[in-house]
């Protein structure tokens, strides 16, 4: 059952929540990734979180994931159509940072 969240930021959060899936939305923006290309982008994260993020993201319909028929099977990470409506809210986060990182520059000067 989708539990109905009252405020859209609560939303938000919960479907972009966490220190990883935003930056794993910004790294497939661009193209599709496989898993080892999501590990080399953010290494930081550990497998198991990496992994876990993405299926929640799939849960969501944000991403989608597509396994080749090949040997050894090749898996990709991409957009979905879904998941492509939130690249303004990602390109406006990024210029929301990229301001805030330039003011503490400014204010540390």
């Amino acid at each position: 059952m989708i539990h109905q969240r009252q405020c859209p930021i609560e939303t938000l959060i919960h479907v972009l929540g966490g220190k990883w899936k935003p930056m794993i939305l910004w790294h497939l923006m661009d193209s599709n990734k496989r898993f080892n290309d999501l590990e080399k982008l953010i290494p930081e994260v550990s497998q198991k979180m990496l992994s876990q993020h993405l299926r929640d993201l799939e849960r969501e319909g944000v991403v989608e994931r597509t396994v080749y028929p090949t040997v050894p099977p090749k898996v990709e990470y991409s957009l979905s159509e879904y998941g492509k409506t939130l690249i303004p809210v990602a390109e406006v986060m990024c210029a929301w940072g990229e301001n805030h990182n330039k003011r503490s520059v400014e204010e540390s000067a």
